[in-house]
């Protein structure tokens, strides 16, 4: 595995369905854990047409807590067609165990909801909108909120950061939906042919018709910005869902406007590797220690 620092990406396909394991305290693979009883709690956050969307809520004491925490808001994969909010659940309450909120919101895909990435946007926009608004009574820090998250979820995750297309009408825009922070699983953050860059063989992307929009109005390389949020990528080289040189580059034009950007790769793995062992709990552990750097967490004990 070879890091690099500086101061990924097309279509997101489903990502596999992750280990039901609900223990709070993580040995696995020697990952930290501070054995406390991780709790749940599902809210709706949003209507949308006859779409109830909810998210559940991860943490590891009654809100509010004495001293609000930072929070991570975690996005399925699954193409923008398919998937569930149950696929971080393992990463959802490992970072609840060590002290987060940690969230993971449903949004509406084309399978369910015939919906376009658009939509998705959307409901991600506002999942980040509600977190905020609600940080009080959740708890929360507003000013140390992750969005990460897988695939499309990646790219969800990262679009709230950088698109500023694209809101839901019926949200109150006077509440930022930019996150603080972003840790990103193989995320699609290329959606379309940049000038000057050689992104290799980019995979087709879905019809105008199922995006919503031209392809490079929610590719977030292509809004590229000073002052973006401190990011981690992790990204397997043998991916060919989506191509590792798009993450590259998206770290390189990060780097050139002096933004914070850690892509650490994966030798010979493939799309959704960080779903299985060993490299969930690495990927997980390097996670930890972004957040452990930026001050959101305490070292855990040795």
């Amino acid at each position: 595995m070879r890091r690099r620092i500086s101061t990924g990406l097309l279509v997101g396909l489903g990502v596999i369905s992750q280990c039901g394991c609900l223990a709070a305290r993580h040995t696995s693979h020697g990952l930290p854990g501070n054995g406390a009883e991780v709790k749940t709690t599902t809210e709706v956050y949003k209507t949308a047409g006859a779409a109830r969307l909810s998210l559940t809520i991860y943490q590891d004491s009654p809100a509010p807590a004495q001293t609000p925490k930072p929070a991570i808001v975690l996005f399925f994969g699954g193409g923008w067609s398919s998937g569930s909010p149950q696929q971080f659940e393992f990463q959802a309450r490992y970072f609840a165990a060590r002290g987060m909120v940690a969230i993971t919101p449903d949004y509406r895909v084309r399978s369910r909801h015939q919906s376009r990435v658009i939509d998705s946007v959307a409901d991600a926009k506002s999942a980040l909108r509600w977190v905020r608004a609600n940080a009080k009574r959740l708890g929360i820090d507003p000013n140390r909120i992750a969005a990460g998250g897988g695939s499309a979820g990646g790219h969800l995750a990262a679009a709230t950061a950088f698109i500023s297309e694209f809101d839901d009408p019926q949200d109150d825009l006077k509440v930022s939906a930019a996150p603080n922070a972003l840790v990103l699983f193989n995320p699609a953050l290329m959606l379309a042919e940049l000038p000057g860059t050689n992104a290799g063989s980019l995979r087709a992307v879905p019809d105008r018709g199922f995006l919503g929009a031209d392809p490079a109005q929610i590719s977030p390389v292509h809004h590229m910005k000073k002052d973006a949020p401190p990011t981690i990528i992790f990204h397997g080289r043998a991916d060919t869902t989506v191509p590792f040189r798009t993450a590259e580059i998206f770290t390189e034009r990060m780097k050139a406007e002096g933004n914070a950007c850690d892509l650490v790769d994966y030798a010979n793995q493939g799309h959704g590797f960080f779903n299985q062992e060993p490299f969930r709990s690495r990927t997980l552990a390097r996670a930890d220690e972004f957040l452990v750097a930026l001050g959101w967490l305490q070292s855990p004990a040795q």
